[in-house]
């Protein structure tokens, strides 16, 4: 089992810089309260600089948008969608310890994070083309298919995990009280995404460890190095179980 993304993703989208990590032991009664503080500070002094439509990594994500096809302020990247509803609101609304923590991160480095419940992926997943064949639930329990060529996140059952690549996830793998193994990945598109995506990526990591006592696999993808293996991640997890 492993992640990826398509030769022909990298390709149309030879700047992407892909951050990934994968752990067990997640549970749903940790507090984050004082954690998330931190990086909605960080959030907060960003957006009184410039708003999100400035930023770099959001603009670089609306290039990436309008390349795929798509109106960049109708379809916008979940760090978009987060910062805009956070200079709106003030806050966030609190869904899960795990994604409450990602979408504080995601905000205060404005770079997308997605957080998926490792249990209900089938096999290998895939940041690709679609092929109008894909299933992709919605929150509200329908089902709808990825029009051809969108970009999803596919696994090998032809589910489709999230639509229009960072615009949204499925309800299908969302996070629940229940779950315990997640894979996270962050992604970036914009000039300093080499430097910031490993940042982002210690900083969950260290979040993971210091809350939730855990220890984490992570990396970062490129090119010649796509392939991020869920399998041995998986082995030696169940091994640290036994040991």
């Amino acid at each position: 089992m492993f992640f990826r993304h398509s030769n022909e993703i990298w390709s149309e989208f030879p700047e992407l810089v892909p951050g990934v990590l994968s752990a067990e032991g997640i549970t749903s009664t940790a507090d984050v309260e004082g954690r998330i503080a931190k990086y909605h500070a960080i959030a907060t002094e960003r957006l009184a600089r410039r708003p999100e439509s400035e930023m770099a990594e959001i603009q670089a994500w609306r290039r990436g948008f309008s390349k795929m096809g798509l109106k960049p302020t109708q379809y916008r990247c979940a760090s978009e969608a987060l910062l805009r509803r956070f200079r709106q609101e003030g806050s966030l609304p609190r869904l899960h310890p795990l994604v409450d923590l990602c979408n504080a991160i995601s905000i205060a480095f404005a770079i997308p994070v997605a957080v998926f419940d490792l249990s209900k992926i089938s096999g290998n997943i895939e940041v690709r083309h679609a092929s109008c064949s894909e299933s992709y639930f919605t929150f509200s329990g329908e089902v709808e298919h990825p029009e051809a060529r969108e970009v999803i996140f596919a696994d090998a059952a032809g589910q489709a995990h999230a639509r229009r690549w960072t615009n949204r996830q499925s309800g299908l793998s969302a996070m629940r009280d229940d779950t315990h193994s997640v894979l996270i990945v962050a992604e970036a598109l914009h000039g300093s995404a080499a430097s910031d995506v490993p940042k982002l990526i210690d900083t969950i990591a260290a979040e993971l460890a210091a809350i939730w006592s855990i220890e984490v696999r992570q990396g970062v993808l490129s090119s010649s190095s796509p392939r991020f293996d869920l399998s041995s991640a998986m082995n030696l997890q169940l091994q640290q179980k036994q040991d």
